[in-house]
């Protein structure tokens, strides 16, 4: 029951809330339920879709290839995002890669269940549509915060990012574990240059590492640090 369409509250969040109670059913007997592992992909820059995963649990980091071989991070897409919603519907081959950051529970729906819905229902085309318009205004983001903030602002936004998106464990360390690389690929820098500033900020006493994990020790200070005081 839980794994229906039309009884998971993960819909709240995404598109898919604007389908009516059959539209959910339909798209209810149409999807499959998959588990991506750590480090497996959903789908990688290129492809082409047959449809899209909204996400039940987990992490998926979405990233482009560079001409230099390296990895930019634009996106860390977690529990209720729609994945290639993009593709689909342009009907042209995926402009990014996900991979999962941890273990995944995802639900695959058929393009053909999307591509009805849209057709019929113009909630649902005008709810895709924002959705659409919001991942644009964060690449934007990234752009201009990649062109205009230095490598220590945008390390310090991260972890802020990291904290307040996917919060603290018990121990006060960040929920979310990225490696040294995929900090640098969020960040968009060197993973050499990452290691040297995180040792910095924990000399500094802005935050505290213990092996991959990472925790904030003076959210304020990092606040300055990204606002440029």
């Amino acid at each position: 029951m839980e794994s229906r369409c039309e009884n998971c509250i993960i819909r709240q969040f995404n598109s898919l809330r604007a389908m009516s109670k059959e539209e959910l059913k339909q798209v209810s007997d149409s999807k499959t339920v998959k588990t991506i592992k750590k480090g497996e992909s959903l789908f990688q820059e290129g492809d082409k879709l047959n449809g899209v995963y909204c996400v039940r649990n987990g992490v998926s980091k979405l990233s482009k290839l560079s001409s230099n071989g390296k990895d930019q991070i634009v996106k860390l897409a977690s529990k209720g995002e729609v994945l290639g919603q993009r593709s689909v519907i342009s009907e042209e081959s995926t402009n990014l890669s996900a991979i999962a950051v941890d273990d995944m529970e995802v639900c695959f729906i058929p393009k053909e269940s999307i591509n009805n819905t849209l057709q019929k229902n113009p909630n649902f085309t005008m709810e895709v549509l924002r959705h659409m318009a919001h991942d644009l205004k964060e690449a934007d983001d990234v752009i201009v915060n990649i062109s205009q903030k230095t490598v220590k602002q945008r390390m310090a936004e991260a972890f802020l990012y990291l904290k307040n998106n996917f919060g603290e464990d018990e121990e006060g360390y960040l929920a979310l574990t990225l490696s040294r690389e995929d900090i640098s690929n969020v960040v968009g820098t060197a993973t050499e240059s990452a290691i040297r500033i995180i040792s910095e900020f924990k000399k500094k006493g802005l935050i505290v590492a213990s092996g991959k994990r990472i925790g904030i020790k003076d959210e304020r200070k990092l606040l300055e640090l990204v606002e440029g005081f």
